[in-house]
């Protein structure tokens, strides 16, 4: 018969390598920034990655459920017709979004399947309406 004692530390020791055998199994993948994507986007395609960059100024289609995401000197065409979208999808708004990378008519498009876009900072300038 096992003591308490040895029961307790039995049932935590199974609870920590259950944990960490779930932190190990799904270790979510960094965020890249859309430089870093367009660097080497073949080794990315099809793969579910997650993304970050800015909603490029007068990009935002919402015929076609597309726009582009800019990062400091990359862009990519980012396909949401499938996605969850945050409020406040605008333009020059930084943006996270998850979804699979594909070359389509040899350009890349990024089919996010959620987008979530920062809050406007209180410290913007105000505009005129």
């Amino acid at each position: 018969m096992l003591t308490h004692r040895t029961r307790l530390l039995l049932i935590g020791g199974v609870l920590t390598a259950a944990l960490a055998a779930t932190l190990l199994i799904s270790t979510p993948e960094a965020t890249r920034t859309v430089d870093e994507v367009m660097e080497d986007p073949e080794s990315l395609e099809g793969r579910q990655i997650a993304i970050r960059g800015e909603v490029l100024d007068g990009s935002i289609d919402n015929s076609t459920f597309q726009f582009i995401l800019h990062g400091e000197s990359e862009t990519i065409l980012v396909d949401f017709s499938d996605a969850s979208v945050s409020n406040g999808l605008d333009d020059n708004r930084t943006v996270y979004a998850e979804g699979v990378i594909v070359k389509n008519d040899d350009k890349w498009v990024f089919e996010a399947e959620i987008i979530k876009t920062s809050c406007p900072s209180k410290y913007e300038e105000a505009t005129d309406e």
